[in-house]
């Protein structure tokens, strides 16, 4: 054999794996008149003798894009973008190719005496995207993004939250930037519809995720909002004052000023007609903090079975003056609301991208609540408790964020995201209570009245270093999280109840603190393996503290002055939470195929001493093996299949392991309990959407299905006499419940839309369906008991596709609920709740306007009393001034009928609840609203 001989077939295979091996090409889309990037540019590049290996994708904000193929060779590169001319190119792929700037140009040609008749198209499947034109969907002049949102297939607003597909939406994005931080309303309620292109639905990854190409089970469901050529750069938004009927006010508005790659947003609101503007987060204390979480490659939040939702009675004129919430959330009763936000983001140059934003709140609720709650107990087979309770709450918040992305090279880069929130929250309560026995036998009541006052921040920080090296697919990266917590307190507990055995009395005051904080960094490094494959291995040590003080002292009825410690209601506790953890993943990707396995081990102690109200230290170990999968199945450009699988441990929160107890409420007493367990949580998750540009047609469908081990439920027990639970009396007539570690809880969740355009009315109709199961443990006097949900719902919405003058909305939703319980089967129930709405926008002549807005709301299966239909007329007539007709006069009147009302089930593993809260009744209101729209042409 000589030596070419033994070369020849070495370098075959040389060539072989240079001529198979994948490549990029990516550029820049750019407006050939202003240089401006365009987002939004559909690209594809196929084979030039096979049009069936079509890939594609779609420009960023700035107009980037890159397409991989999977061979060298002749390929056909086409980008199309609305208002402009395709291009096409016909380029040889023998390296990664750089295209550099592609300038595309206005369409000019023109058509004359032709008329082109076709269905435009409503929606897209590109990959895990969903698409929409908005365009292809009529809205009045003065709609918002939430009026064209709620009009596309599967998109909704439920009670004040943005949903999709069935799933809460965590962000929205305007042209791929942050809009107000993570607040998903600030957008929809406004952005104006007349200046979107289009609507993008998407699981986002986190930063780290999106650089190493695995999912870490931090999505977070986003809607970006990309805006229209000509309609980004200028100033617009609205401003507007009313005044009505006892007293009732609104103003405020949105001012924006767009500039290219600059965004600048103003927005304010004050009024005491129930638009609302707070998180969970800005109501101090009410949510606490988990002392740590484990994540098999992420986890998802559970999912439950839930009843008939209450209507807080949110009020305001409609049209272009509806300005809701700035952040997610609606609260029970009336608020009152004064609230000021400021959003920033640039392109400082090319390296560095810049946003930020600024809220201030301050609300003032206050909420009356009747409510009955039957509880299932085998031997009190009907003891019912009912409770009237007046609140008075005060809530001053200010939250800060900014996101700052640097760009060092094309090797490496840096985000840093600081936020910070600065809290008071003031609350003054009074409460009355009873537990009636059969036949209405009274067994205990209770009056209370209680205060509190808070003070705190919340402080994190998120600084991600990314660094790719010269081989493709090789990265590292590395992410440090830091949080801070701090808050301090008092208040007073004043009670006198009356039980079957005893006669007691509380007056008691209270100091308190805790803070803590949580150092958590993630070392992740990829390598490519083959052609197709990457491997990435990953370490996430973190550390949690928590401290945790209460000191309560009783009057003393000698000097009057709160001097005597009790010890009982005192507690000083410390603990600490570390976790080492550590795993590998593999990620497979071809043209349609995509999957990823990945196996981590955890390794986490939990350590705790407490002084009050009992001494004692605890020490747990925790070891488990965390697993995660991902496959994802392009059926075709239109229809794409995801299925996702996810491990995840929850370790109990420093509140529900301490054994102090809460007495706020003497007839329900609540405490802790150091002997918890961290759960652990299986979820499965499947997407499938399927576009028809053609037709016009869309279906989407999803799927979540949990399973939890050591689910950490509630034991509430409910003694024949008094009795000792856990070291604490318990007197006959009132009950005391604390969290345990209980196996069997499941949840799942089934939702499918189907949408579709219905021409003989210029319609777009959109159908929805859903079935929700949960089994949910719980212990009641040392028994377990599965209370399984059953949910089964269904709706219908109708929006029109007529013209800017005429636009309505029928929605109808219906959901019926089944309870089904181990113990005591009698109580075992089903009830039914419908919401019909009709909301239409009507321009007859001229500058006339008319709205109007009904919903009928039924509830049938609740206690008597809770059965009830009502329905909630809100109209306006007004009139729009000047040239532009920016200048609108309008009269609302809110509650025409004067029926609205909130109504709610609330349904646990230990009793069935129905409640009223009080509402925003009937006002008439006059309204000023002056529209500002100055766009550059």
């Amino acid at each position: 054999m000589n030596l070419r001989t033994a070369i020849l077939p070495v370098l075959l295979l040389c060539a072989q794996i240079i001529q198979a091996q994948p490549f990029t090409i990516s550029g820049t889309f750019i407006d050939s008149k202003d240089k401006s990037g365009l987002p939004g540019v559909t690209v594809t590049i196929s084979p030039q003798n096979d049009s069936t290996g079509k890939t594609g994708s779609v420009s960023d904000v700035d107009g980037n894009y890159t397409l991989t193929v999977s061979a060298a060779g002749k390929y056909v590169f086409k980008a199309s973008y609305i208002g402009y001319s395709n291009i096409t190119r016909t380029i040889d792929v023998t390296n990664n190719i750089v295209m550099g700037q592609v300038s595309m140009s206005p369409a000019s040609s023109t058509l004359q005496n032709v008329t082109v008749e076709a269905k435009q198209i409503r929606g897209e499947q590109l990959g895990d995207t969903s698409q929409f034109n908005a365009n292809a969907f009529k809205t009045n002049p003065d709609a918002t993004t939430e009026d064209l949102l709620n009009k596309m297939p599967g998109i909704s607003t439920q009670d004040g939250t943005l949903k999709s597909n069935g799933e809460d939406v965590k962000q929205v994005l305007v042209d791929g930037k942050p809009f107000f931080g993570d607040d998903p309303t600030t957008a929809i309620k406004n952005l104006p519809a007349e200046v979107i292109d289009k609507i993008q639905v998407f699981d986002k990854l986190s930063d780290q995720a999106q650089f190493t190409g695995f999912d870490d089970g931090q999505s977070a469901k986003t809607i970006n909002i990309i805006t229209k050529q000509g309609k980004n750069n200028g100033q617009f938004g609205k401003i507007y004052a009313g005044y009505g009927t006892d007293n009732k006010y609104l103003a405020g508005g949105n001012v924006n000023y767009f500039k290219g790659d600059m965004r600048l947003s103003l927005i304010a609101m004050f009024n005491n007609v129930n638009q609302q503007n707070f998180a969970t987060e800005d109501l101090l204390g009410v949510v606490g903090n988990s002392s740590g979480q484990t994540r098999g490659g992420g986890g998802f939040q559970r999912m439950g079975g839930g009843g008939p939702g209450g209507r807080a009675g949110r009020g305001g004129p409609g049209g272009g003056s509806d300005i809701g919430n700035f952040l997610v959330g609606q609260q029970g009763g009336i608020t009152t609301t004064s609230s000021v936000g400021l959003n920033y983001s640039d392109n400082w140059g090319k390296k560095i991208k810049v946003s930020g934003s600024y809220f201030f709140n301050s609300t003032d609720n206050v909420n009356n609540t009747t409510l009955r709650r039957q509880y299932i107990t085998a031997r009190d087979s009907n003891l019912v408790y009912n409770e009237v309770s007046s609140t008075d709450q005060k809530n001053r918040n200010h939250r800060a964020n900014l996101r700052l992305e640097y760009t060092i090279d094309s090797s490496n880069s840096i985000i840093l995201v600081p936020r910070l929130s600065i809290q008071n929250n003031s609350l003054t309560s009074a409460l009355t209570g009873n537990n009636t026995l059969p036949v209405d036998v009274p067994y205990g009541n209770t009056q209370t009245n209680n205060t509190a006052n808070n003070n705190g921040y919340n402080f994190s920080n998120n600084l991600l270093y990314r660094h790719k090296f010269a081989k493709r697919g090789r990265t590292i990266s590395l992410n440090i999280n830091t949080q801070f917590n701090n808050k301090t307190g008092d208040g007073s507990y004043q009670s006198h109840s009356q039980l079957p055995t005893d006669t007691s009395m509380l007056d008691q005051q209270y100091d308190l603190s805790s803070n803590g904080y949580t150092i958590a960094p993630s070392l992740n490094y990829t390598e490519p393996v083959g052609k197709k494959s990457i491997l990435q291995a990953n370490y996430s040590p973190s550390y949690t503290n928590n401290k945790s003080d209460k000191e309560t002292y009783d009057r003393n009825p000698a000097t009057g002055t709160y001097t005597d410690a009790d010890t009982l209601l005192s507690n000083k506790y410390n603990n600490t939470y570390t976790k080492q953890r550590g795993g590998l993943a593999y990620r497979f990707n071809d043209k349609k195929t995509s999957f990823s396995l990945g196996v981590d081990a955890a390794y986490a102690t939990l350590d705790g001493d407490q002084a009050f109200p009992q001494a004692f230290t605890l020490s747990k170990n925790y070891t488990n093996v965390l697993p995660s999968a991902m496959f994802n199945y392009r059926f075709s450009r239109t229809q794409n299949l995801r299925l996702m699988y996810r491990t995840s441990t929850d370790a109990p929160s420093i509140s529900q392991l301490q054994n102090v107890v809460d007495v706020s409420n003497p007839l329900l007493l609540k405490t802790g309990n150091p002997d918890l367990q961290q759960s652990y949580t299986h979820t499965l998750i499947a997407r499938y959407g399927n576009t028809n540009p053609k037709t016009a047609h869309t279906f989407f469908a999803f799927a979540y299905a949990s399973l939890v081990n050591n689910y950490i439920g509630n034991a509430t027990y409910i003694p024949a006499r008094d009795s000792m639970v856990n070291n604490i009396l318990v007197s006959r007539g009132s009950q005391i419940s604390l969290p345990v570690n209980l196996d069997g809880n499941v949840n799942t969740r089934t939702f499918v839309t189907y949408g579709l355009p219905i021409s003989f009315i210029k319609s777009n109709l959109n159908l929805n369906a859903g079935f929700t199961y949960s089994r949910t443990p719980g212990m009641i006097n040392y028994a377990k008991n599965l209370s399984d949900n059953y949910t089964v719902n269904g709706g219908i919405t109708i929006s029109s596709n007529i013209s800017e003058k005429i636009d309505f909305t029928i929605n109808y939703t219906g959901n019926y609920n089944t309870v089904n319980n181990t113990i005591q089967t009698q109580s075992n129930t089903s009830y039914y709740s419908q919401n019909a709405s009709l909301k239409v926008n009507w321009l007859p002549y001229k500058g006339l306007v008319l709205n109007t807005n009904i919903t009928y709301t039924s509830y049938a299966g609740l206690t008597d009393s809770y059965n009830q239909n009502f329905v909630l007329w809100n109209a306006a007539i007004g009139y729009k001034f000047l040239k532009d007709r920016s200048l609108e006069a309008k009269i609302y009147v809110y509650d025409i009928l004067n029926q609205n009302r909130s109504i709610s089930r609330n349904v646990t593993e230990t009793y069935i609840e129905d409640s009223y809260t009080n509402v925003l009744k009937q006002y008439f209101m006059f309204n000023i609203t002056y529209t500002l729209r100055r766009f550059k042409s």
